[in-house]
């Protein structure tokens, strides 16, 4: 499908800005107006290129008939038609019909669905309309709109540069150029090799034309704006797209003999082969869960062909009798469990819509098993455990003067509260308390405030502006991206940026000092150095104007710069400026780190603030390649002063602590990684409850390295971390290369990480982690690295997300063991059934293939798909990770599955045994596996009976299953009510009525005339309902049974997670619970004997336990955290 191209008078390359603008009729400062962008979708369509990502119809139809279950019944089909049992096949033929068509339907909705949620963490545009800045989805993105670009970005369409500013894109996907392409805005573009202007559009190439920003080429420094001049199959991209369908083969499947070899090809065609049935099976494409289904579905369906011979072994391979045949038929049918593929289907996409709902898109199916298994959680603190509203609090200048913001908790509201200022005095010698103990083994727990107390200081004033404040102020606001206005539509002030930069701006608006006044009058910009996480620091370098209120001589350019202090203090050669400046020396530098580590220790990221004066006037050079650049950042970055700090506070956000705590709870252990100094990092991480108030719960080697600068933490070798008992909680001052370190050592600790990223140079973590979890205001790169994309940056997200996980989990233990027990039913029962001989030595089948087709497709299906809606049990975030090597099959769901399976099969064969041998003296008839006669009758009431109780058996089996281990008759061990069993199997709706409609259907199917005798193979009955309804009382008393044995004996059971004196989420073991329960108690008894044994450790685990291990703990990455 090609898209309409917008017209232009020549190329938009060779079109000066003005003329762009005019030929597409927008507005360069408010973009287009809202009525213009329906016209323009309509117009042009949607962005997006027709490459055929969507998985075809025609191949999810084929994908379900390669379903083993299904071949199962081809090959059953088969053989019925060839004895010409006509009814039998044609009911086979119906339930292949079926069964294909609700497995497309299901999955084809699935893939929908799937692709609209993709589609929601696709990359996304921020686009200027009505004056407004808006961040939509790439598709939404039309000619005409104004982009704005940063570092991180993938280009949303073929774009016009209209602003630049060290703006380079990777376009090697497009060009094949290896090196960023740094891009200008001037249409004066001269011929390559040659000093002629380019005129026409064939004098330059995709890869010359370098004021055009191409669609899907990523960002790689600075930032600009531009003009959307194509959109989807119209962009050069698209273009590409369209004039070839190319598709990349695995390694190793070539068939080149002359490059390869001559044994080449016949591997090559060894391998297509297997990728082709592999594919086609479903062995090797889709999660580990669904792979994993898909080989038991095959291991079953030769279990069924081995189960086959053994019928014709038992009967002497006597092919001649159709009853033979149709016997190992029945027994092929009873082990396969025909709904298992699509009730997981089902499942994961039922899971991935409430996840949705919970701000959390799913990139990748996987991610849903993976969740249940996560031990350990890396997060990055701004945004994500804060609010990532951030307000300058305090500003420190070296004249010893500290501003405060009060009364303001609005992060883009620069009039809310005042600014005070005040003289701060000398610190007093601080006060050693641990010189003072009175035994050498007692060390004092001395409160932060009073062990460091903060520097003394005058009475506050109003602020008021002074050429130091002035200064720091100009540095501030012209070193800085972001934007703040007030709308006067709105009536509000409204910011754009990065939260970091926008506190700053909000703060220099304050004064009236803003950066867009600035730029007014006069003040412009040269050259920018970007934000750069590996050093920490981003710079400018200004224009300064004849008349400017800073009185700062205009024959020299200025260069500002901001970044992490300890990175700027390193560059800074001298402190202060006019009378105050003096040169930085090594005790002037240690009394700039105290102030930081004052600021820091109250939770506040501190910024330092310097500038130097450029000798001369600063001139763009020649020369921009990579090492030219770094020379001159190295240059511009080099004999700075420093004119002061600004502290910026992020509030937690209210709902983190409560996160944490039910990490905690579920065996999982919270990392906090930040590149905020260690003081900040570690306030917060208190603040939050990552880690407690009084390191002292922590033995001394331990509580060392819980919070970790990350230099110190990259400057230990591999061993060194390994041999640390406890990996630290907090990291600070954190580079990419540290989360990489951080997840390499948990993984050789077998722990099971989810990482949090949203830069660029996240993308490597992002991708190396079991489960990659982007931020939705992060770089398009970090959220293709990931396989989760949280939109609403939240840390409670994650824990919902994890939530959700266990609860799909759970819920598929639940079905896989439902469908499985009563496929291990049939097979004892039909297995068993060998041995009952008419007179013709012929085996006579207990139930009948359509009676097993009936209980497969319809009484088992519903009511697990059922099982796959249930809620998550209220315990399943006090329970550890799941075992991620063991996955769905535990000991506990395989002898569950056989324990049942056996009492099902056992109880329905005793019910086949008491029908026809108590009742009717053993008399099995003639060809009764064929039709019926008068001597069928007591094999035709027994087949009844057995059906009507295997069939209930299943159903009500399914109500036991809503809780592997509670009775069903005590689902919920708070619930004061006498007998909520009703309540209970009420809650889930689906469940209930797939139970009910299913038991009541047992009478249509035994009743109705012609259909009982020729079709299931059964009759009427009477008195034999009291011999069902008695075996089924048996084999639920039976189930509950087993359930009462595993929770006396505490066996098959994958333990709660024990809590000791001090848990992440809380505060010295002083919070309890909302609820009261016997548990509880239980668990408060304990923990105070374990806190009044004064020999035993005092740690802290992920699942909050003591260091010591007890029967019941979680294997986890240490003993003590």
């Amino acid at each position: 499908m090609s898209t309409p191209t917008p017209e232009f008078p020549k190329h938009p390359f060779l079109l000066s800005i003005q003329e762009v603008e005019q030929a597409l009729e927008t507005n360069i400062d408010n973009g287009l107006a809202t009525n213009q962008v329906p016209q323009r979708q309509e117009k042009y369509g949607p962005n997006e290129l027709d490459v055929g990502g969507a998985i075809a119809w025609y191949t999810i139809f084929i994908r379900q008939l390669a379903n083993a279950m299904v071949l199962v019944l081809f090959f059953a089909m088969a053989l019925s038609f060839g004895i010409k049992d006509w009814v039998e096949g044609g009911v086979l033929a119906a339930v292949i019909i079926l069964n294909v068509s609700i497995g497309f339907y299901q999955e084809y909705g699935a893939e929908k669905k799937m692709d609209a949620l993709r589609a929601l963490s696709s990359p996304s545009a921020t686009v200027l309309r009505d004056g407004k800045t808006i961040v939509i989805p790439n598709a939404e993105v039309v000619p005409g709109d104004i982009v704005s670009l940063k570092m991180g970005d993938t280009i949303p369409a073929d774009i016009r540069v209209i602003e630049a500013m060290n703006l380079n894109c990777d376009e090697s996907s497009l060009t094949g150029e290896a090196i960023p392409v740094e891009k200008v805005t001037a249409n004066d573009l001269m011929v390559h090799g040659t000093e002629k202007q380019a005129a026409e559009e064939g004098d330059l190439g995709i890869g010359d034309r370098i004021n055009i920003a191409y669609a899907t080429t990523i960002v790689r420094k600075g930032r600009g704006r531009g003009i959307v001049i194509a959109t989807g199959m119209a962009t050069e991209v698209g273009k590409i797209a369209a004039s070839t369908a190319k598709k990349h083969r695995k390694a190793g499947r070539s068939m080149n003999w002359k490059k390869y070899g001559k044994a080449q090809p016949i591997k090559g065609f060894f391998r297509r082969t297997y990728d082709f049935f592999g594919k086609f099976l479903g062995l090797t494409e889709g999660t580990p869960l669904q792979i994993k289904l898909a080989k038991l579905a095959y291991f079953l369906f030769f279990c069924a062909l081995l189960l086959a011979v053994v019928v014709f072994g038992v009967n002497k391979f006597n092919l001649a009798r159709h009853e033979i045949i149709i016997y190992a038929i029945s027994t092929g049918i009873a082990i396969i469990p025909e709904s298992l593929v699509a009730v997981l289907t089902i499942t994961m996409v039922v899971a991935t819509t409430v996840m949705r709902k919970a701000n959390v898109v799913v990139r990748d199916l996987s991610a849903l098993e993976a969740l249940g298994g996560v031990t350990n959680i890396c997060s990055d603190k701004t945004g994500t455990l804060t609010q990532g509203a951030m307000i300058v609090k305090k500003a420190w200048l070296p004249s010893k003067t500290v501003y405060t913001v009060r009364d303001s908790m609005d992060p883009n509201n620069p009039t809310a509260g005042s600014v005070t200022q005040a003289e701060v005095k000398p610190e007093d010698e601080k006060r050693d308390y641990d010189q003072e103990r009175t035994t050498q083994a007692i060390k004092f727990d001395v409160p932060d405030e009073k062990a460091s107390p903060p520097p003394k200081k005058e009475p506050e004033v109003e602020a008021e502006i002074t050429p130091d404040l002035r200064m720091f102020l100009l540095s501030a606001a012209l070193c800085n991206l972001a934007t703040v206005r007030y709308d006067e539509q709105d009536e509000k002030w409204k910011t754009t940026g990065e939260p970091t930069e926008i506190a700053l701006q909000v703060f220099t608006h304050r004064f009236k000092l803003g950066k867009k006044g600035l730029e007014a009058k006069g003040w412009r910009q040269l050259a920018e150095f970007p934000f750069d996480s590996s050093i920490k620091r981003m710079s400018v370098i200004y224009e300064v104007p004849e008349d400017n209120d800073a009185q700062v001589d205009a024959a020299n350019s200025l260069v500002f710069t901001k970044g992490a202090v300890e990175r700027v203090l390193d560059l800074c050669s001298h402190i202060g400026i006019g009378e105050d400046r003096q040169p930085m020396t090594e005790e002037i530098k240690t009394q700039v780190l105290d102030q930081m580590t004052n600021f820091a220790s109250q939770g506040q990221r501190v910024l330092a603030i310097a500038y130097k004066a450029w000798d001369g006037k600063y001139t763009e050079p020649e020369d921009r390649s990579p090492s030219a650049d770094d020379a001159i950042r190295g240059t511009a970055e080099s004999d700075l002063t420093l004119l002061g700090l600004a502290g910026i506070y992020d509030p937690p956000r209210r709902e983190t602590t409560p996160a944490i705590h039910e990490c905690s709870q579920a065996g999982i252990k919270v990392h906090m990684l930040t590149g905020d100094h260690p003081e900040t990092a570690k306030a917060i991480a208190k603040e939050v409850g990552i880690i407690p108030h009084n390191l002292g719960v922590f033995p001394a080697h331990v509580a060392e390295n819980i919070v970790m600068k990350a230099t110190d933490f990259d400057k230990l070798t591999d061993e060194q971390i390994d041999a640390l008992e406890e990996l630290p909680l907090v990291i600070a001052r954190c580079a990419p290369e540290t989360k990489t370190r951080m997840i390499d050592a948990l993984r050789r600790r077998n722990a099971f990480m989810a990482m949090t990223g949203d830069g660029v140079n996240d993308a490597p973590s992002l991708s190396r982690a079991d489960v990659g979890i982007a931020m939705g205001s992060g770089s398009d790169v970090a959220k293709s690295a990931s396989k989760i994309v949280l939109t609403d940056d939240k840390f409670n997200s994650i824990v919902a997300a994890i939530r959700e996980g266990r609860r799909m989990f759970s819920n598929i233990q639940k079905f896989v063991l439902h469908l499985l027990t009563s496929n291990v039913g049939e097979v004892i029962l039909l297995i068993a059934g060998l041995g009952f001989r008419d007179a013709s030595e012929l085996s006579v089948f207990p139930i009948s293939p359509l009676e097993i087709l009936w209980i497969n497709m319809l009484t088992s299906s519903f009511p697990a798909f059922g099982l796959g809606r249930e809620k998550a049990n209220r315990d399943v975030m006090r329970k550890p990770p799941h075992d991620k090597r063991r996955g769905v099959f535990t000991n506990q769901v395989l002898v569950d599955m056989m324990v049942y399976g056996t009492l099902m099969g056992t109880c329905t064969l005793m019910t086949f045994v008491i029908v026809v041998y108590g009742m009717y003296g053993g008399n099995l008839g003639h060809d009764c596996n064929i039709t019926y006669s008068e001597s069928c009758n007591a094999v035709f009431r027994a087949r009844a009976a057995v059906f009507a109780e295997l069939t209930w058996m299943i159903l009500l089996s399914a109500w036991e299953f809503k809780d592997i281990r509670r009775s069903l008759f005590r689902l919920n061990a708070d619930d004061e009510s006498s007998f909520p069993v009703f309540k209970d199997v009420w809650e889930n709706r689906f469940l209930f009525f797939s139970v009910v409609i299913g038991g009541v259907s047992v009478f249509a199917t035994i009743y109705i005339p012609y259909l009982n005798t020729s079709v299931f193979k059964h009759k009427g009955i009477s008195w034999e309902w009291g011999v069902v309804f008695g075996m089924t009382l048996i084999f639920i008393l039976g189930m509950e049974a087993w359930k009462f044995i595993k929770r006396h004996f505490d066996i098959l059971d994958d333990h709660k997670v024990v809590r000791g004196a001090w848990a992440q989420g809380e505060d010295g073991g002083k919070r309890f619970n909302k609820t009261m329960s016997f548990s509880s108690l239980k668990s408060w008894r304990s923990r105070g004997r374990t806190m009044s044994n004064p020999t035993q450790p005092r740690g802290i685990s992920a699942n909050g336990a003591n260091g010591s291990k007890s029967k019941e703990q979680v294997p986890q990455s240490s003993p003590l955290i």
